[in-house]
């Protein structure tokens, strides 16, 4: 791959929002033709985004077949393969937490839900020595996975690839050269609050997204000198509404969600796309002479161009009941509260809708998706 262009495909988090980048994904695999070849040579995920995203490496030999699989997963999904939805799961967590804040036991409890299912799920369909192979054979340059320590507060992209990525380190954020595994996955994806904490080597790591000050910077650390972003939430800012109701735990909570998973995207594409103008206004030879590291990075940014959680509201009633119990309590189960059950319906209703919209979006923009990915 030396003196090629380097595209990076960066997935982020969102939970059963990830759902949207199948439904992109399925229309890049249908633009070029379903190709074998894998378009994507740097992968990095954040979240739900990180298994999509090894989904990608463990296909890397065969662009289509790896969409094909995501999307035989994401279309009939239910809650029970992610986290414990079932009645006993749910009122055993439930007893837990009441029983932590009456001081009845004296062990805090570790997340609101339990997601050994997805454990279980990611072991049995993960191929994850394929990665290595197809760094090898060259059809990859390298996936990253984020995750953030709860200990050190560094927000560290677990990256597997060749010889000549290397690892880097600045403020808050670390890239370290490691095997992707099982529990790296784990830990990316492990919503604060909802899902515990996943030990990995030393250290104990929540969602990828948390203190993610950088988005992008893992892809351009690996070489990346273009890349597609699939976000999960919309770009435009939002009109405000006047309410004169407080908000409920559950508004609060998808508030505080979005704020982790979609605002420093936002910054991060705003501080890229200034960096380019800046470049663009030295003289190439002055770059040459100053040997300065500095090259524009081409961007491509698809996001959902309605509010996910609008979709979300919709499809509430597809989840089990006793998980609509629980988000019953905390007022997610209303449209104002659809926000945190966005990030937790996992449930083919909504992954479906969401992958259409993803699909639509980017076939929308079908003309721009193949000049960007044109070689």
């Amino acid at each position: 791959m030396a003196g090629q262009k380097k595209t990076g495909l960066i997935l982020t988090g969102g939970g059963a929002r990830a759902a949207y980048q199948v439904g992109v994904l399925r229309a890049v695999s249908e633009l070029l033709g379903r190709p074998t070849h894998n378009p994507f040579p740097i992968l990095c995920g954040t979240s739900a985004g990180a298994i999509n995203a090894v989904v990608l490496a463990i296909h890397a030999y065969n662009f289509a077949l790896g969409v094909r699989g995501l999307l035989q997963v994401w279309e009939n999904f239910h809650a029970g393969q992610v986290y414990r939805a079932d009645t006993w799961g749910i009122m055993r967590t439930g007893a837990r937490w009441l029983s932590a804040l009456m001081l009845l036991n004296r062990s805090n409890p570790v997340s609101l839900l339990d997601n050994s299912p997805l454990r279980e799920l990611l072991t049995r369909s993960m191929d994850l020595p394929r990665i290595q192979e197809n760094i090898d054979s060259g059809t990859l340059y390298a996936v990253s996975i984020t995750a953030s320590g709860y200990t050190s507060g560094q927000s560290v992209s677990f990256y597997q690839g060749g010889p000549e990525a290397v690892e880097w380190e600045r403020m808050q954020r670390v890239g370290a050269a490691t095997p992707i595994d099982v529990d790296i996955l784990m830990a990316s994806s492990a919503l604060p609050f909802i899902f515990p904490a996943v030990k990995v080597h030393r250290e104990y790591f929540g969602d990828g997204s948390m203190r993610q000050i950088a988005p992008i910077s893992p892809a351009l650390h690996l070489g990346a000198d273009r890349v597609l972003i699939i976000g999960t939430g919309q770009q435009s800012a939002e009109t405000r509404v006047r309410s004169s109701l407080y908000p409920s735990l559950a508004q609060i909570a998808g508030h505080a969600l979005n704020s982790i998973f979609l605002d420093s995207l936002n910054v991060d594409i705003e501080r890229l796309q200034r960096i380019n103008r800046t470049i663009s206004l030295i003289p190439p030879e002055r770059l040459r002479e100053a040997r300065l590291p500095l090259r524009p990075i081409e961007v491509l940014v698809i996001s959902p161009s309605q509010p996910i959680e609008r979709i979300a509201s919709r499809h509430l009633y597809d989840l089990p009941r006793a998980v609509r119990y629980l988000l019953r309590a905390v007022g997610a189960m209303n449209r104002n509260g659809s926000n945190l059950a966005s990030y937790l319906l996992f449930e083919a209703g909504f992954t479906r809708a969401a992958i259409k919209l993803g699909y639509e979006d980017a076939m929308a923009r079908a003309d721009e998706v193949r000049a960007f990915l044109a070689d």
